[in-house]
């Protein structure tokens, strides 16, 4: 297999070049780890074949940012995938149908989420660079607990180990779109403001926690699942292709609210600095 083409940006250590941003809330997979956001979306295929209901990929990665629970319930609801629930069982799908399906999804993605750990390109690197600069690191994700608890030692020992993780099934206040776990964030890092930090994700649910938070939102196009190749397929992809597919997903991620659209973490630090130069010259989200 080719290795990843993704431009690497080179990394200056003047912490002045970040100052007043304090913090970067990142998303996991398809943004830090597991290129192409593959984990999740198989394994919803997957599950719902066990029911008899046949979903494709691009359907599973419809809702994809939303807790587990939510994205099942997401999916249900269209009308395609309604219709064969209502020919299998002679009833529309209810909540406790979200249920039954989330019941027999989590095992199955506790037992895959770790093949699917490895680091994105660049993200190890830009993590270093954050914490040389002086800002913290958060993260936060659709996976529950339960699923983190499998994928965190493992992405840890390759690098990726930020200061605080939140999971999607923790909050009582719920999930993404709305802000609460990258506010979460901001109260575990003792942020004292949510324009001086950044959220990071490659989903439109996760760039609008951000955008309700108060924070810059940083969309990821080619790494994720707007575009959702494995790293095998984008190997072997035609260069007009990729940018055909990185075109349309920096549109949907700009449409969303991104400020700023990447193609992957790799090419964060610039960005950053962009911000950071724009906040001293008096320009804050809104």
């Amino acid at each position: 297999m080719q290795p990843i083409r993704i431009a690497m940006t080179s990394f200056d250590t003047t912490s002045a070049r970040l100052s007043p941003l304090q913090a970067v809330i990142f998303d996991w997979a398809g943004t830090l780890v597991d290129f192409g956001s593959l984990a999740p979306t198989q394994i919803f295929v997957e599950a719902f074949a066990t029911f008899g209901i046949t979903i494709t990929l691009a359907q599973a990665r419809g809702p994809m940012g939303l807790s587990k629970w939510d994205h099942i319930h997401q999916l249900l609801k269209e009308e395609s995938i309604a219709a064969q629930w209502q020919q299998v069982f002679g009833r529309a799908p209810a909540d406790a149908d979200v249920d039954a399906i989330y019941a027999r999804f989590m095992p199955m993605q506790i037992a895959k989420v770790g093949e699917f750990s490895a680091p994105i390109a660049g993200a190890v690197e830009t993590l270093q660079w954050l914490r040389a600069n002086g800002l913290k690191v958060g993260s936060c994700s659709g996976y529950p607990r339960e699923v983190l608890d499998q994928l965190l030692p493992r992405a840890a020992a390759a690098g990726i180990a930020p200061d605080h993780v939140v999971a999607g099934d923790e909050l009582p206040a719920g999930g993404r779109p709305g802000p609460f776990m990258a506010l979460a964030n901001v109260l575990a890092l003792g942020i004292g403001d949510v324009r001086a930090c950044v959220k990071v994700d490659d989903t439109v649910p996760g760039i609008a926690e951000g955008r309700n938070a108060g924070m810059w939102t940083v969309g990821l196009s080619l790494s994720g699942n707007e575009v959702g190749y494995s790293p095998e397929e984008f190997a072997k992809a035609p260069q007009q292709e990729v940018e055909d597919r990185v075109a349309a997903a920096q549109a949907r991620l700009k449409n969303a609210g991104a400020h700023h659209v990447v193609r992957s973490v790799a090419e964060l630090p610039r960005v950053l600095a962009q911000m950071a130069a724009g906040m001293r010259a008096g320009r804050m989200p809104g």
